[in-house]
């Protein structure tokens, strides 16, 4: 409803029921939050407006699409809960786009050109018609046909440009290429064409004839708007309106499908040797998974780290349809994230296992756990919550805390084991040789009818049983360190060294049965998404969820330093 709209204003010329907005999305990579962006507030209006959303694949560059990325586009695009009403390809529509060009050379509209790109990127800077420009459109119909057949090698020295200003000062409409050929196999038609339009000439045909009424597009494909028009216009295509909307970046991060792509091939740990930027950071010391790595700002990296889909689509609503590029911090998207699942999340306990310090306990409610491996408590699974699910929480007289805390104990210390109660702290052991004044044991007795109020020290645990479970935290930063590049600056100078920790967990064995995506909270330490289930193959893996705030709330140790 129109309430709902945050950014995005009505549309212009919509009439409901019968509007139809398009994704035109590449095949040649994942998809991304800039992406997200463009398919949600296409789905948005023609949801709002009772109207098609059509999702088209642009395949008109076989040297870089792949069947893989189109297959995970259509699943990134089920993550988020796009469901178009209509699929297509660019390539059904090869053989219309073949004929518009005949025409537009018959009328003499367009010539071909056989000027090497260097020049002709130079001449059209200068403003300067091509040598053929007044080629006769016989011949220039015959050189297309070449073109098209590809078995001349000349002609594959030829392109098809479009006849419209010279001496224009927009750049897009001085005499643009339309069509190229490239004998590269495609992946959906194969051998069966030698050439290929290019992506400015297909839009326009393709729009009209799908029956497009609204083609939204970033504001920088401005200048193309002219370009746009101007095709559909001498082809005599129905019109469609164009509806702009700024782009969407965040700092610190690359956008760019041919930049991810760079990671993706240079930055495995296994890759071969490639030039070291400025930075002195050896690329493949990144260990970048693939397009899904959790670093990546595609809709699959994303989803790893623990965004949901809720909370990305409320952030792109409110940035909406305004025409403002904006850089977004990322700090705003995880607080917002964050909202999604703390009210439900399920609170365990874990605690680091490097220096795990044991405490013994005795009195209150303990001597009954005595000699038993499986003794459990019921607590509520979110414990601000009283209605949440009840859950059973190991204990036992043998508790492990964090180094850092037991480190802060003395004795006739009040301590609350969060989720259990007061423990008095009688006994403070010290007894390593090596490190005098290290904590390396606690004993303490419980006192269940003790008062919570004004005790400060707050203590993660796990109790000390043979079915704990040994889980590998995960923790990731972005992956360049500078937060906007300029336009001279190359990000492989700006590779950050340290985008990635791990560090191994004791927690609860209820979390053996933890499914991949389930998120919990892990006491004092945040929200964790599962990344990998435990299983024979390897342990339990959780992928820190990042809060939006600056540096971690405790000072317990994490997987990667805190800035």
């Amino acid at each position: 409803g129109e309430g709902d709209a945050g950014g995005c204003p009505p549309l212009e010329g919509a009439v409901l029921g019968e509007v139809v907005t398009r994704f035109p999305p590449e095949p040649s990579g994942y998809l991304h939050i800039g992406h997200a962006k463009a398919v949600m507030l296409n789905e948005y209006y023609a949801r709002r407006y009772k109207g098609k959303l059509l999702v088209r694949f642009d395949d008109t560059n076989p040297s870089k699409e792949k069947d893989e990325f189109e297959e995970n586009i259509l699943k990134d695009l089920e993550t988020m809960g796009i469901k178009p009403d209509m699929v297509s390809h660019s390539s059904d529509h090869f053989g219309e786009c073949e004929k518009l060009a005949k025409k537009l050379l018959a009328a003499g509209q367009a010539f071909m050109d056989d000027t090497d790109q260097e020049t002709m990127r130079e001449e059209r800077q200068e403003r300067k018609p091509s040598r053929h420009r007044a080629q006769d459109p016989k011949q220039g119909l015959e050189l297309f046909e070449k073109l098209l057949k590809g078995a001349d090698p000349e002609a594959k020295k030829w392109c098809l440009r479009a006849k419209i200003d010279m001496a224009s000062d927009n750049g897009t409409l001085r005499d643009p290429v339309l069509y190229r050929g490239n004998d590269t196999p495609h992946h959906r038609t194969g051998t069966r064409h030698k050439a290929y339009p290019t992506y400015d000439f297909v839009c326009p045909i393709v729009d009209s004839i799908e029956g497009v009424t609204h083609c939204l597009r970033s504001t920088e494909f401005n200048d193309r708007n002219a370009q746009y028009h101007w095709l559909q216009g001498a082809m005599k295509l129905r019109t469609v309106r164009i509806w702009e909307y700024g782009k969407v970046n965040f700092v610190n991060t690359v956008l760019s499908k041919r930049k991810l792509q760079w990671f993706v091939d240079n930055c495995a740990a296994g890759s071969a040797d490639s030039a070291v930027g400025k930075g002195k950071v050896d690329p493949k010391s990144l260990a970048v998974e693939g397009w899904f790595d959790p670093r990546f700002p595609t809709v699959q990296g994303c989803v790893r780290r623990g965004v949901t889909m809720q909370a990305l689509r409320k952030f792109m609503v409110m940035q909406g349809a305004s025409r403002n590029i904006v850089w977004m911090e990322w700090d705003k998207f995880w607080s917002l994230n964050k909202d999604e699942f703390e009210p439900s999340a399920p609170r365990f306990m874990g605690v680091a296992a490097g220096n795990a310090t044991p405490f013994k306990l005795s009195g209150g409610d303990v001597p009954s756990m005595v000699g038993l491996d499986a003794a459990s408590r019921t607590v509520p699974s979110v414990p601000s919550d009283p209605t949440s699910a009840p859950r059973a929480m190991r204990v036992s007289d043998q508790v492990l805390v964090e180094a850092e805390d037991a480190q802060l104990c003395k004795v006739g210390d009040r301590v609350i084991l969060l989720m259990w109660g007061v423990v008095e702290v009688t006994k403070v052991f010290t007894d390593d040789p090596k490190n005098p004044g290290k904590v390396t044991g606690l004993e303490g007795v419980r006192q269940p009818e003790a008062s919570v109020k004004k005790i400060k020290q707050k203590l993660n645990w796990v109790a000390q049983t043979g079915d704990l479970v040994t889980a590998v935290v995960k923790e990731f930063d972005h992956l360049i360190t500078k937060p906007k590049l300029e336009e001279n600056e190359d990000f492989v100078d700006f590779l950050n060294p340290h985008s990635t920790g791990s560090m191994p967990m004791l927690v609860e064995p209820a979390l053996a049965t933890l499914e991949e995506g389930q998120v919990v909270q892990l006491v004092r330490r945040g929200f964790f998404r599962c990344d990998k289930p435990a299983s024979p193959e390897g342990p339990l893996e959780l992928v820190l969820i990042p809060d939006g705030k600056k540096s971690s709330m405790s000072s317990l140790s994490t997987a990667l330093p805190h800035h």
